[in-house]
C-alpha cells in the first residue's frame, strides 16, 4: 500500500472560483449576526454558523437543489471541504443539522439572510464595484412548488395603494384651481374573485400577457450599472403589480447603501404616473420604455393630441381646441372637443369612436411626470442609459440557468424569499472575486511590465513616449 503526505490546499486548483471567493470574500461577519440565537451556557456546543451558510451557498453556487446532496458532494469534493476548512478526515456535518435546527428553527422568523445579503452588498462597494448612480430594476417569475389545478375560489380584499392619499389632494388642488367642488373620498378596499393555492397559500395566481398561468412568485430585482452587482431583492406573490413595491424598495437601497442615485432604468411595465412623480419628488431621472398602451385601432391616440399647459387646453391633430371639462375622482383631467367642429373636420373617421359626435381626451394630472421621463428617454444619453437595461436579464438568465431560480425549492413567501436572496449572494460573490482576481492580476502584470528593462526603458524614451503609452493602455 503506497503513502503519500499532502495537504488538501495543493489539490485545490489556483484558479478555482472557490479559491477566489476565499480569497476576497470576508464572512467573518456572520458569527456577529447569529451570536444572539445560539446559547452559550448549555447544551453541546454548535457548529460553526459561517460552514452551514457557507453549505448553502455551495448549492446555490452550483445548483445543487437538495441539501442531502450537498452533504453527499462535500465528502468527495475537496475544492469544497477546502471551501468550508474541513481536512481529509473531518466528519462532514448532518444535512438534518442545515435543515431542522437553523433554518426551520434558529433561523426561522428572522431577517438572517436579508442581513447577509446587505452585507456582501457592502462588500462590493468596498471593493469600489458599485457606482449607486444608476439602478435598473425589473422583475421575473417563479415556478411555485404547488399544483396549478389545485385551488380553491375566493373573494378577496383589493388593498388600497400607498399613493391614493396624495392623489386625493392633488385632485382636490386641481378641482379648486379650475373651481370644481371637492370629490367625495370613498377608498372601500374592493372585492375580487381570486384563486387561491390549496398547496402554497402564499403564492399568487398570475395572469400577464406573454407568461404562463399558473401559482407563480415574483422576484423584483435591482443591478447597479458599473458591474452588474444585485443590491435589491424582494419577493412578492406572482398576482402582484411590478409598480406596487418598486418605490419602497428604492427608498431602502437609498438609505441602506447610501446611494447617490441619478438614474434609474425599468421596462415599460414601470412606465406609469405614479413611478414618474416618484422620480421627481427624489430628483430622480427615469430611463422607462413605452408604448401607446390600450386604444381602438385605426383611430388617433392621446398622444396625437398635444397639451398646451399655458392655456390647459389640448390641441387636435387638426389644430382645434379641447377645453377642459372636470377632473375625475382617479386623477384624470377630461378635455372636451366642440361637436360642431368634430362634424366639419376632415379627420373625423380617425378621431370620433363609435357614435360619439365628439372626442373626449384624458390627461392625468401627474402627466407632467411623465412625459419628462418620455423626453428623456428619446434622447441620445436616454437611449444609451436604457440600452445597458440589458444587464438586469443577463442577472436573471444566470439566476436561473445557473443557480437553479427557475422553480422554488420551497413554499412560503418566506422561504421563496431566502431561495431569492442566497441565488443573489451567490451571484454578487462570484461577481466580486472574479473581478476583484481580473484586477489584481492586472496590477501584476503591469508590474512586470514596467519592470522589464527593454519596456522601461522605452517608456522613459521621450521620442516613444506615444508607443508606450499605447503598451500601457492595452
Amino acid at each position: 500500500m503506497l503513502y503519500e503526505f499532502v495537504s488538501i490546499d495543493s489539490l485545490v486548483p489556483q484558479d478555482h472560483i472557490l479559491r477566489k471567493i476565499g480569497k476576497y470574500i470576508d464572512f467573518s461577519f456572520i458569527d456577529d449576526l447569529v451570536k444572539d440565537l445560539y446559547c452559550h451556557d448549555n447544551s453541546r456546543p454548535a457548529v460553526d454558523p459561517k460552514i452551514t451558510v457557507k453549505m448553502l451557498l455551495l448549492g446555490y453556487l452550483f445548483g445543487i437543489r437538495s441539501e442531502k446532496q450537498i452533504v453527499r458532494e462535500v465528502q468527495v469534493n475537496l475544492a469544497y471541504r477546502w471551501f468550508l476548512g474541513y481536512g481529509f478526515t473531518d466528519k462532514i456535518i448532518d444535512a438534518s443539522t442545515i435543515i431542522s435546527q437553523n433554518r426551520r428553527r434558529r433561523f426561522n422568523g428572522t431577517d438572517i439572510f436579508q442581513q447577509i445579503f446587505d452585507n456582501i452588498v457592502l462588500q462590493a462597494m468596498e471593493h469600489k464595484l458599485i457606482s449607486g448612480k444608476v439602478l435598473y430594476t425589473d422583475s421575473t417569475h417563479l415556478k411555485a412548488n404547488a399544483n396549478k389545478r389545485k385551488f380553491i375560489e375566493q373573494q378577496v380584499e383589493r388593498s388600497v395603494k400607498e399613493y391614493v392619499e396624495e392623489l386625493d389632494k392633488a385632485v382636490d388642488e386641481d378641482r379648486e384651481k379650475h373651481e370644481k367642488r371637492p370629490t367625495k373620498k370613498d377608498h372601500q378596499p374592493e372585492l375580487v374573485k381570486t384563486k387561491i393555492s390549496t398547496t402554497d397559500s402564499e403564492s399568487g395566481y398570475m395572469v400577464r400577457d406573454g407568461k404562463p398561468k399558473g401559482f407563480f412568485y415574483l422576484d423584483h430585482r435591482t443591478v447597479d450599472i458599473k458591474y452588474n452587482i444585485i443590491t435589491g431583492v424582494f419577493v412578492t406573490p406572482g398576482n402582484v403589480n411590478d409598480v406596487d413595491p418598486y418605490l419602497d424598495r428604492l427608498d431602502r437601497q437609498i438609505e441602506k447603501f447610501h446611494f447617490d442615485v441619478k438614474y434609474t432604468g425599468a421596462d415599460v411595465g414601470y412606465f406609469t404616473n405614479v413611478i414618474c412623480k416618484g422620480f421627481a419628488d427624489r430628483k430622480i431621472q427615469g430611463v422607462i420604455g413605452s408604448r401607446l398602451g390600450p386604444h381602438t385601432k385605426g383611430k388617433y391616440h392621446k398622444y396625437n393630441f398635444q397639451y398646451v399647459k399655458e392655456l390647459d387646453i389640448c390641441v387636435c391633430p387638426n389644430l382645434r381646441a379641447q377645453e377642459y371639462k372636470t377632473t375625475t375622482r382617479n386623477g384624470n383631467r377630461e378635455y372636451i372637443s366642440n361637436p360642431e367642429h368634430c362634424q366639419n373636420c376632415n379627420k373625423k373617421d380617425r378621431c370620433l369612436i363609435g357614435k360619439n359626435d365628439r372626442r373626449i381626451v384624458y390627461r392625468h394630472i401627474w402627466e407632467e411626470y411623465k412625459d419628462q421621463v418620455y423626453a428623456f428617454t428619446k434622447t441620445e444619453k436616454g437611449k444609451r442609459i436604457y440600452k445597458k437595461k440589458e444587464t438586469i436579464e443577463r442577472s436573471f438568465a444566470d439566476s436561473k440557468e445557473l443557480h437553479g431560480l427557475r422553480y422554488c425549492r420551497l413554499r412560503g413567501l418566506s422561504k421563496v424569499s431566502e431561495q431569492c436572496l442566497l441565488t443573489a449572494v451567490a451571484q454578487n460573490i462570484k461577481k466580486i472575486a472574479m473581478v476583484s482576481d481580473r484586477r489584481f492580476s492586472y496590477k501584476v502584470n503591469m508590474f512586470a511590465f514596467l519592470n522589464y528593462p527593454y519596456f522601461s526603458k522605452l517608456l522613459f524614451n521621450e521620442n516613444s513616449y506615444y508607443i508606450s503609452h499605447q503598451y500601457i493602455c492595452k
